[in-house]
């Protein structure tokens, strides 16, 4: 593969397991549950639905030329809902991480070695927030973070 078809090596310090699409785009490793360090930010109150949690990350993309853009991930997902019930810590962020994962492989796997990092990005954002919100009703993805997170910037250190 020559310079120019791996120059866009969205090498999202996260996202491949040495897969290599047409398009030059590379995806390493996923997205893990571990990742999305919700904290809850509106307590529960009503036995019904409600409550909030936040979680913020911020994923590296990376090109081969040492470009590199953060893509920031604000997440919001409600405590409870009336279809699903209490949604215990451990199952938002498995739902957030597979969500991620999916929307990840969609946006990813169609760029191009032209494709600009920010634009990747907005598509990432867009497409996780459809898919989270098509999992746990009311649930969004915004290029915010609320303040009482802290950013988890996921890449190949971890373990």
């Amino acid at each position: 593969m020559d310079a120019t078809s791996r120059a866009v090596c969205l090498g999202l310090g996260w996202l491949l397991t040495g897969c290599a699409t047409r398009s030059g785009t590379v995806v390493e490793g996923s997205l893990q549950p571990r990742h999305f360090r919700f904290v809850t930010v509106v307590s529960k109150t009503e036995p019904e639905e409600g409550g909030w949690r936040e979680a913020c990350l911020q994923v590296p993309l990376r090109r081969d030329t040492g470009e590199v853009f953060l893509c920031t991930l604000g997440i919001g997902m409600p405590l409870q809902t009336t279809r699903m019930g209490l949604i215990p810590t451990r199952l938002a962020q498995r739902i957030s991480a597979d969500c991620a994962n999916l929307a990840a492989q969609a946006v990813f796997s169609s760029t191009t070695p032209v494709t600009a990092l920010g634009l990747a990005c907005t598509e990432f954002r867009s497409t996780f927030g459809i898919a989270l919100s098509g999992a746990v009703i009311g649930s969004r993805v915004g290029q915010r973070c609320h303040e009482q997170t802290t950013p988890v910037l996921p890449g190949f250190q971890e373990p």
